[in-house]
């Protein structure tokens, strides 16, 4: 699919036609993987993630030349509703501070190599409060997952993606309950440091949200336009441009799993070029991994978004590559290999 979907029908046809990985180029870095000055599997994951960049890369990985770190920002209308411990013009504010290379994820994606742009989507008009209502139309969800499908440029061999948008961690464990079942207090957790009657709060907002939607619907994708921002919408549009460049995608937290998942439940195997950078110290993104069987590269706490902990990922998956590509054989370094 070379252009941008329109509809929601359109997006659910392109994940009935997704690429695939390629065999043979797995087939081939396991074959230099054995003669490498190492016992087999002693490099562990870093083996993994090259196995998986060649799989989505083919003939012309591993590679580690172009990679990009894409930031979708979005406001969200229930955060009228107090669940975010920050006033909604933080989002705008955060977006100046990334454009004037102030934050944490400009610094990490200076040291991974990366370039950066952030996206912002329509923050003047916040979606509509999902507690009463779709958070997006068609129309309005549509825009953002196509700012997404823009905002990956072709020849990419990894495109790490996050978000900013007060109270998106809302909308994340929303889409999650509703995905996936279980009980509101499974999915959420204190965001930007909501505690006590405000985190009640904001878990009772969530359940009832989530009950008054998927009686409308069990769509993955409508699920998204009715629960989700336009942040989420826009990570899913660029997780769905990736697969069709068979880019790697690194996905950073909760709120981008939450994008992330929606297109995994409307066609398994969706997410099949992405890996999971890290876990957040948000609970309910523990438990989205899981749902998603996913195994994150880095643990290390972080709960900040902004692709920090994605970005974080990237000097990992470099040093992975350039251990495969640039160590010696056992012929040509002199060295006796096992019997």
């Amino acid at each position: 699919m070379d252009s941008c979907p329109t509809t929601i029908a359109d997006v659910t046809d392109a994940l009935k036609a997704l690429p695939g990985s390629n065999a043979d180029a797995v087939n081939r870095v396991r074959a230099r993987d054995q003669v490498l000055t190492k016992p087999p599997g002693s490099l562990g994951r870093l083996e993994d993630i090259v196995e998986h960049l060649a799989a989505w890369q083919g003939a012309n990985g591993p590679t580690v030349d172009q990679v990009a770190v894409r930031v979708f920002a979005g406001n969200h209308g229930v955060a009228r509703r107090g669940v975010s411990a920050f006033p909604p013009e933080v989002t705008a504010q955060m977006v100046a501070n990334f454009e004037a290379e102030g934050a944490a994820v400009n610094q990490i994606s200076q040291v991974a190599g990366a370039s950066f742009d952030v996206i912002a989507l329509d923050l003047e008009n916040p979606t509509s409060d999902f507690t009463s209502g779709p958070a997006m139309t068609e129309d309005e969800f549509m825009a953002a997952v196509n700012a997404g499908w823009d905002a990956v440029p072709e020849n990419l061999d990894i495109l790490a993606i996050g978000e900013m948008g007060i109270a998106n961690t809302t909308s994340a464990a929303a889409v999650a309950m509703a995905l996936f079942g279980g009980q509101a207090a499974e999915w959420v957790g204190p965001g930007t440091g909501v505690a006590n009657e405000a985190l009640t709060n904001k878990t009772k907002i969530i359940a009832e949200a989530v009950k008054l939607h998927t009686s409308e619907t069990s769509d993955p994708i409508d699920l998204l336009r009715r629960l989700g921002g336009r942040e989420l919408a826009a990570m899913a549009g660029a997780i769905l441009r990736a697969r069709m460049n068979h880019t790697v995608v690194l996905i950073d937290g909760y709120v981008a799993g939450a994008a992330a998942a929606a297109l995994e439940c409307a066609a398994a195997g969706a997410l099949d070029h992405c890996l999971a950078a890290h876990v957040s110290a948000e609970p309910g993104h523990h438990l989205l991994l899981k749902k998603l069987n996913k195994q994150p590269l880095l643990n290390l706490g972080m709960r900040l978004g902004e692709a920090s902990g994605a970005a974080l990922a990237i000097p990992i998956v470099r040093a992975a590559v350039a251990c495969h590509n640039g160590m010696a054989t056992f012929d040509t370094a002199g060295v006796t290999n096992k019997d």
